[in-house]
């Protein structure tokens, strides 16, 4: 079993969420043109000769050692993207990303549940506060609330089942293999929903086009724009996969909030958007209930291997 290398898996995750979280920003930007079983298909077209490459180059093994683990962890990963971006041309990208960052707080809960870890009285607290944090960027019952809001905290609960799954079933698997099964998960179920959507008759409005509107004509600067997600998508796929395999899920977790501060920063940079007052709070609260559910139990973890 492999020994803990906490400081090297989280500089693995910061630089793979600065990544993504740009990334995450330029599918913002192209969903008015592209549908989002596009983007599935041709970005990973685009990023799986670069992993090809990187196998080549190492002389990378890539059978999985447990198939179906893999298949199963990148089948959650599939929902954590299709329930993200689904939710992008209508939300705001910080008020998406502040939902889905939920995950940290879900993924301790779930370490306890599945992988014995004890939950102590402080990490109920974080819990809580991360909770109340939701509610304040949900705004139940009020004006401001959007169903389309629920679509990233489903995907923060499919995004931290992954990560125990990475931790605990996927540990020994190599990083590259974890990253051809996602892209190859893409690839088919951004297929399948073409062809399904292609059946179905004429596409929908604009306003759900993204999510059902039918394959969109493609030049250079679409292509363009799926060979840079592609290159991102091989980074940060690889990134997360390996900090999650070194290091113990609630501490990664933890350092996995540098996405917010990026995605908020690409939200003013492309979509000059301003969170606004509530969201500020919601996003000091689960920051905080995330600093919470991983603090007191750093050293433990670190100390003991998983199971």
């Amino acid at each position: 079993m492999t020994q803990d290398r906490v400081a090297q898996g989280i500089a693995l995750i910061l630089a793979s969420v600065i990544a993504m979280a740009f990334a995450d920003a330029v599918v913002k930007l192209v969903s008015a043109d592209l549908t989002l079983w596009q983007v599935f298909v041709a970005r990973s077209l685009c990023a799986t000769p670069c992993l090809a490459v990187l196998a080549g180059l190492r002389g990378a093994d890539l059978r999985p050692r447990a198939v179906i683990w893999v298949l199963l962890r990148s089948a959650l990963l599939v929902l954590t993207w299709l329930t993200f971006y689904a939710a992008l041309p209508v939300l705001d990208l910080s008020v998406a990303a502040v939902v889905m960052y939920t995950n940290p707080i879900l993924t301790a809960l779930f370490s306890a549940a599945l992988l014995g870890a004890q939950v102590t009285r402080g990490q109920w607290i974080g819990v809580l506060l991360g909770f109340l944090g939701v509610a304040v960027i949900l705004k139940p019952g009020s004006d401001g609330f959007s169903w389309y809001i629920l679509l990233p905290l489903l995907g923060a609960v499919a995004y931290s089942l992954a990560m125990v799954l990475t931790r605990s079933k996927c540990q020994d698997e190599q990083a590259i293999v974890l990253a051809f099964g996602l892209h190859g998960s893409f690839i088919a179920t951004g297929a399948i929903a073409t062809a399904v959507l292609a059946l179905a008759g004429p596409g929908t409005d604009t306003a759900h086009s993204f999510l059902l509107g039918h394959w969109a004509p493609m030049g250079a600067r679409e292509w363009g724009a799926m060979a840079l997600l592609g290159v991102l998508s091989a980074a940060f796929v690889l990134g997360v996969a390996r900090a999650y395999q070194i290091a113990p899920p609630p501490i990664i977790a933890t350092f996995d909030y540098a996405y917010l501060v990026s995605a908020a920063v690409w939200g003013f940079v492309f979509f000059a958007e301003k969170p606004d007052l509530l969201t500020v709070l919601g996003m000091a609260l689960i920051t905080l209930a995330g600093l919470c559910v991983a603090a007191p139990s750093q050293q433990k973890k670190a100390a003991r291997p998983a199971p």
